[in-house]
């Protein structure tokens, strides 16, 4: 049984909070303080806390910086009455995967939870996979060249799943990845990708979005415009998917991919607001399929713009946000050779 240890100074909150997870079937304890908190991480096991971040004596910040360096297999999400994008932004950035308000709602925290769980799990099988490869590396046999093409289709399999848990957080967008990596690999192999190369810029469309999984449900979800605040937040989910790729060996630069698909030709793009040719080709030709794909698609916050609009705006932009071989590219697609989203 998943086994949660909850820190709250707040009695009501803490036995609220335990109670909806009991219920949802994990194994809560609870803690009045960090110093409480920190003797019971010595007596067992915990796969994930939840602690509030002002307390009397160590606060939960510091307290979960403490767990995440001494129990790194063990996931943290905050719980605060405050809503402090810079607070939350310093929680995400140590490693915290979620950033609840109080009060919250039941069904916010339990998606909440099981994003977190989820993605501790996907962290751990990330690099049992890596220790299991450099192992094999090391045997040099033709066993390990069959081990490896098993980890391969196994490596698929965990993508796609993980592409899967995205779209069922954000069922507005399901489809979108997977919409993406087909029109990033049509426009590669319009610019004379070798086959290998479009594998890995379609396993990367496939999962270009992953980083939303820190992302919560009620923002990706929501209708009518977003706050700065919110979008601040969702502007984060590149590095997110970043920071869960980087460790993967995979044989294509899919982390960088995925970190560098909102970035613009202009610099005027995110995370880092690389230009000209500081980002990867891959990365250029994702950030057109993505725009087209978004633009054509129904969102929560507006009906589809539809495929000639997504068209404009790259035409309109070619060579100044957009790659210009890239947008020619995928215009040409649309436009003489009936490419269609399926």
């Amino acid at each position: 049984m998943t086994c949660i240890l909850i820190v709250d100074d707040e009695e009501p909150i803490r036995c609220l909070t335990s109670q909806i997870l009991d219920m949802s079937g994990y194994n809560c304890t609870v803690a009045a303080d960090a110093s409480e908190a920190r003797n019971l991480l010595k007596e067992r096991e915990f796969e994930l806390i939840l602690c509030d971040i002002n307390m009397p004596g160590e606060s939960g910040l510091d307290f979960v910086r403490y767990a995440l360096s001494e129990y790194p297999d063990t996931a943290a999400i905050m719980v605060t009455a405050m809503d402090d994008p810079v607070i939350g932004e310093i929680a995400l950035d140590m490693g915290v995967y979620d950033y609840i308000i109080k009060p919250f709602e039941r069904n916010g925290l339990l998606i909440s939870v099981t994003n977190a769980l989820n993605r501790r799990q996907l962290e751990i099988d990330n690099r049992v996979y890596r220790e299991s490869l450099e192992k094999m590396v090391g045997e040099r046999t033709d066993a390990l060249q069959d081990s490896m093409q098993k980890l391969r289709k196994a490596l698929e399999g965990s993508i796609h799943a993980m592409a899967l848990t995205v779209e069922m957080r954000d069922p507005y967008t399901a489809g979108h990845q997977q919409r993406v990596a087909d029109l990033a690999s049509a426009i590669a192999k319009e610019l004379g990708f070798s086959e290998d190369r479009i594998n890995g810029l379609h396993m990367a469309g496939v999962i270009h979005d992953i980083g939303k999984i820190s992302i919560p449900a009620e923002i990706l979800s929501k209708p009518g415009k977003i706050s700065e605040i919110e979008f601040d937040l969702i502007k984060t989910h590149s590095k997110v998917g970043y920071d869960i790729l980087k460790t993967i060996e995979f044989p294509w630069p899919i982390a960088r991919m995925v970190l560098e698909h909102h970035e613009r030709l202009d610099g005027s793009g995110y995370p880092s607001g690389l230009s000209g040719e500081e980002f990867l080709l891959e990365a250029k030709i994702l950030g057109v399929a993505d725009v087209v794909e978004a633009m054509a698609s129904h969102r929560p916050y507006r009906p589809a713009l539809g495929i000639d609009k997504a068209l404009e705006e790259i035409s309109k932009n070619k060579g100044k946000l957009y790659d210009l071989d890239v947008a020619q590219a995928c215009i040409e697609l649309f436009g003489e050779k009936r490419f269609s989203f399926n």
